[in-house]
């Protein structure tokens, strides 16, 4: 589950910007709950993130801990991001149904923020690889 909100909000950029290139609303549409769909599982990451915790922390070696802590530091940092993209492309998709010449400029938005939402998840899942994987590690 935890690798959905970057594989699954890339492909549901790729949707969205590509609903923009073609200007088809019905595809900006579809972008948009996509991308408010997967921004929004990483909600369900981070909770369960935040359980495991202890226990991740306890099998983990020192530099593992040390990942693991600088892992917890971004996806707190970062997770006010994935929100705020699901809320913007979710009130994106109402607004637009009252002023439909809204939904260019508010899918151009969320792309953005969806840019940022991945180079933070990217940072996010780095440290997260460090902590059991030694082989990530400098």
């Amino acid at each position: 589950m935890n690798h959905l909100p970057l594989t699954g909000l890339g492909v549901a950029l790729l949707a969205l910007l590509a609903g923009m290139v073609v200007r088809r609303r019905a595809v900006m549409l579809v972008g948009l709950g996509l991308v408010a769909m997967t921004a929004g599982s990483a909600w369900p990451v981070y909770e369960y993130g935040e359980k495991s915790y202890d226990r991740v922390y306890a099998m983990a070696d020192d530099e593992g801990r040390v990942a693991l802590d600088s892992h917890a530091k971004q996806a707190k940092k970062w997770i006010k991001l994935f929100y705020l993209t699901v809320v913007i492309a979710g009130a994106g998709i109402g607004v637009s149904w009252k002023w439909p010449k809204s939904l260019l400029p508010i899918s151009l938005i969320v792309a953005l923020l969806s840019v940022f939402c991945l180079m933070g998840g990217y940072k996010v899942a780095e440290e997260g690889g460090k902590i059991r994987h030694r082989e990530f590690r400098p």
